[in-house]
């Protein structure tokens, strides 16, 4: 089959191909293992216009303005002239353009619709979308679950194309852990990791409370949080000082993607406290490397831990539920853990298992 990928974004401050290639490579090996099997084309909108090829994959890069992509009737036609059976759009943000896109190819190709986190809509664009729920052929989420909240909100009107798909995976695997620990010193055991924004959502509060409660009973456990922005760092840093705490959890800070092979690879588990996550682009990535998730009871991490049989969930906001959580961590038989993520990361989570379930709902329409 010929795939065709595509989305409505123009990232202007990208200018050449493997440089951005880099940049969304979580999503660029879902491209390359379906390319094993078909012929895939994704069309990129960049600073740069001209093609590259990568592992199989045919990149076309195009400069839309803003205009043409609003009313995109220059791209629906080149995706038309590329002659596609399926054709992948990124985020259900744009129902008009999809409409506009289903009356430039036709009724042959099917439109797949894939959610990066997005939630339901209200006003205009929730009733634009129910239009082009009629044109569309299947709308992948992370979790079902989350894609059946759109229909109950009246956002999508048919459960049968609701489908759960992983939206990204990890680049990232196991290395050994004396080759990990000798980049980011991380000796503790048990080691905690957080990544993710400091903000309300991602909810540090929650999980830095509960585990300054958590050492006080296992006084070996150490926290590293690794952060890109600081909405929250101030709130943080008063807790740690009105509590006394200072080697138990530590502030990292930013850290280049691709040291974080070694920091996945020096912790035994991942934390998280999000409120509401489209996937759960570091728990993956943590899986991948034998982390054991400690995170909220949240649709996408209930997918993302086979519903709780890895690792364990707990009630967002809920420093009780985390304190029990990370109390139970001290009776888990690590290495079957460990395993036991990894080997469902290989089996769902991983860019040949995402590309398969890809091939087996494109076979079945």
């Amino acid at each position: 089959m010929k795939f065709v990928f595509a989305s409505y974004i123009r990232t202007n401050e990208y200018k050449y191909p493997p440089e951005w290639l880099n940049r969304i490579k979580a999503y660029t090996g879902i491209l390359e293992a379906l390319a094993a099997n078909n012929e895939i084309i994704s069309i990129e909108q960049i600073d740069y216009e001209g093609e590259y090829f990568k592992n199989g994959v045919r990149y076309i890069f195009r400069r839309f303005n803003q205009a043409e992509l609003r009313v995109p009737i220059k791209l629906n036609r080149f995706i038309k002239q590329l002659k596609p059976d399926i054709i992948f759009i990124q985020s259900l943000h744009f129902p008009l353009q999809v409409i506009l896109l289903r009356l430039a190819v036709g009724r042959k190709p099917r439109i797949f619709i894939q959610n990066h986190g997005e939630k339901p809509f209200s006003g205009i664009k929730k009733y634009l979308l129910r239009w082009a729920d009629k044109y569309i052929d299947a709308c992948l989420f992370a979790s079902k679950a989350m894609g059946m909240d759109w229909v109950t909100k009246d956002n999508l009107t048919s459960p049968e194309k609701i489908y759960e798909v992983m939206e990204l995976s990890s680049v990232f695997y196991p290395v050994e852990r004396e080759l990990a620990i000798a980049k980011t010193g991380v000796s503790a055991q048990p080691a905690f990791l957080w990544v993710g924004r400091l903000n309300k959502n991602k909810d540090p509060l929650t999980v830095v409370k509960a585990f300054i409660e958590f050492v006080k009973l296992s006084p070996a456990a150490r926290l590293y949080m690794i952060y890109h922005t600081e909405e929250l760092l101030d709130d943080i840093k008063a807790l740690l000082e009105k509590n006394n705490i200072t080697d138990e959890i530590t502030l990292v800070g930013k850290v280049p993607n691709e040291e974080m092979l070694y920091w996945y690879n020096s912790a035994d588990f991942i934390i998280s406290g999000s409120h509401y996550e489209g996937s759960g682009t570091a728990v993956c990535e943590a899986m991948s490397c034998g982390c054991v998730p400690v995170i909220t009871d949240i649709f996408s991490f209930r997918m993302i831990t086979d519903d709780g049989n890895i690792g364990l969930l707990y009630e967002a906001g809920n420093e009780a539920t985390l304190l029990t959580a990370l109390i139970k961590t001290q009776q888990m038989n690590m290495q079957e853990q460990r395993n036991k993520a990894i080997a469902y990361f290989k089996s769902t989570l991983s860019f040949e298992a995402i590309a398969n379930k890809i091939e087996a709902i494109a076979a079945s329409l």
